[in-house]
């Protein structure tokens, strides 16, 4: 999840992700210069080169998702009798470093998000195209689905895993406890946060020493002020920075300012979901991953969860819900084991083996096992299927440049002091978008 950059983010700058950061792996990247140097001694293509096995690089390094990518390897394993060495990185690493990883030694297939992000580096011609998987495992996804795994040349690259709401998580208890009401306005959630302060409770969890989870909050008030072609537009540049309707999201977010966590900017994402498991937190804004941190049955049980609520022109049509999955690398399209792994992973089979180890995110294709969810996972798949449109997150359907190197410290200067000059994000726009 996002924190600074790759050395040449002024061209290729790194991104977000919107999930699991940074927790395990095996592999440290202090003073590597390059992501691709952890992928072992002898570089990622050793394995990888062989027609009975593939490398392949994960950026999901928290214990949950670790755990469950291996669950997935090793159902692969079992059925093909293909080897997968794995390579676990730290996330914020892993995306950080993804331009330098895919221009130098990348591992055969890798973790990583649909949208805009695939499509640039599918652009620059660093991923290799899976028409021919996409044959085979079509019938699986949907039309909306396809469409995010599509690059900008009409090609198929990408093949989903999972995907997730963002909403506010809560916990049902303290709120049984307090009398606390599930707000369907914004007045309303306004009014529920003044109540919440009086009672000594930080009323709105928030993170983002990351940089990344401040646009969740902004992509919200945006839609729901200005509708989810708005957003889509302001991400392409379609639309101004320095107009009316930029600075009504701000002005509006003005208003949740004083009830956001005061430490957000020294917080991760899983600080802020430990500060709600204890109850310090009456609600936080974030992906259904952030069930990853409640490992105690008990308090996940006790979790609960609504979507933004409504503002202005469209109600609650739009959800952000951002889809993970796996790409290839260019020299992994060589690679015919790594393509029977993405074509495996477009499998409710595949699918059901990540889930029965992470069961925070819903599984995206068809036939998948639905028979164990919680009231919670229902409400989440629910959600966005019951969604008019599904948003991938700013710093995925924005360009690259414009998530890392402009909006993350014009939201955190926001965040410390309530002030943003639109103007100067009109300028850093027209400059980026004009050189790609």
């Amino acid at each position: 999840m996002a924190s600074k950059f790759d050395a040449s983010a002024s061209a290729f700058p790194s991104r977000r992700t919107i999930l699991k950061t940074v927790g395990v792996g095996a592999i440290s990247l202090a003073g590597m210069p390059f992501l691709a140097a952890c992928t072992g001694g002898s570089g990622p293509s050793a394995a990888g080169s062989a027609s009975s096995g593939l490398t392949f690089g994960s950026g999901s390094s928290d214990d949950v998702p670790k755990r469950a990518y291996q669950a997935l390897t090793d159902a692969f394993t079992a059925k093909t009798g293909k080897t997968v060495t794995t390579n676990v990185v730290p996330h914020n690493d892993f995306q950080n470093k993804i331009n330098s990883y895919l221009q130098g030694s990348p591992d055969d297939a890798f973790t990583w998000f649909a949208g805009y992000r695939m499509q640039y580096y599918a652009g620059k011609g660093l991923l290799a195209p899976i028409d021919d998987v996409w044959q085979t495992i079509g019938g699986n996804y949907s039309d909306a689905l396809k469409k995010a795994s599509t690059g900008p040349d009409g090609k198929m690259y990408f093949v989903p895993n999972y995907n997730y709401p963002w909403g506010f998580f809560y916990r049902k208890s303290l709120w049984a406890e307090k009398g606390y009401q599930v707000p369907e306005t914004f007045d309303a959630l306004k009014a529920l946060a003044t109540k919440m302060k009086a009672d000594g409770i930080i009323p709105i969890g928030f993170a983002d020493k990351d940089g990344w989870p401040a646009m969740g909050t902004f992509d919200y008030i945006n839609m729901r002020l200005n509708g989810y072609q708005f957003h889509v537009d302001l991400c392409a540049h379609k639309e101004s920075w320095d107009q009316q309707k930029v600075t009504a999201v701000f002005d509006t977010w003005k208003a949740l300012l004083p009830f956001q966590d005061p430490a957000a900017l020294g917080q991760t994402w899983q600080d802020a979901a430990k500060a709600l498991e204890a109850k310090k937190t009456g609600m936080y804004l974030l992906g259904s991953f952030v069930t990853q941190q409640f490992t105690d049955p008990a308090v996940l049980n006790d979790i609960d969860f609504f979507a933004f609520p409504e503002i202005a022109m469209e109600g609650k049509d739009s959800v952000e819900a951002p889809i993970d999955g796996l790409l290839l690398s260019k020299k992994g399209g060589d690679n015919k084991a790594a393509r029977d792994f993405l074509a495996f992973l477009g499998t409710p089979e595949a699918q059901d083996a990540y889930a029965k180890v992470d069961n925070s995110n819903i599984a995206t294709a068809k036939g998948a096992d639905t028979s164990k969810f919680t009231p919670l996972n229902k409400k989440c798949a629910d959600t966005i299927a019951g969604a008019k449109n599904i948003s991938q997150f700013f710093d995925r359907d924005a360009l690259p440049a414009m998530a890392n190197n402009v909006m993350i410290p014009a939201l955190q200067s926001f965040i410390k002091d309530g002030t943003v000059d639109v103007k100067n994000l009109e300028a850093q726009a027209k400059n980026l978008y004009a050189a790609q």
